[in-house]
């Protein structure tokens, strides 16, 4: 019975222990700036181009994304 007790506080300690772990995660993980090349510049809408540009800003502010 001893033993048993012993165990299950080892996996008591164990288990507040991981549970300690900090995220290294961002929520930029996954996601970089839009660069288009000149040519699709020529051709694009001019809403798909604010999407681009409200894009690549929210980055610049959020995620420390550079020019």
């Amino acid at each position: 019975m001893m033993k048993l007790k012993g165990w299950v506080m080892l996996v008591f300690a164990v288990s507040l222990v991981s549970g300690c772990q900090t995220m290294t995660k961002s929520t930029c993980d996954g996601w970089k700036p839009v660069r288009p090349a000149a040519a699709d510049v020529e051709t694009m809408s001019s809403e798909l181009a604010h999407q681009i540009v409200a894009h690549n800003r929210f980055g610049q502010t959020q995620c420390g994304w550079r020019q």
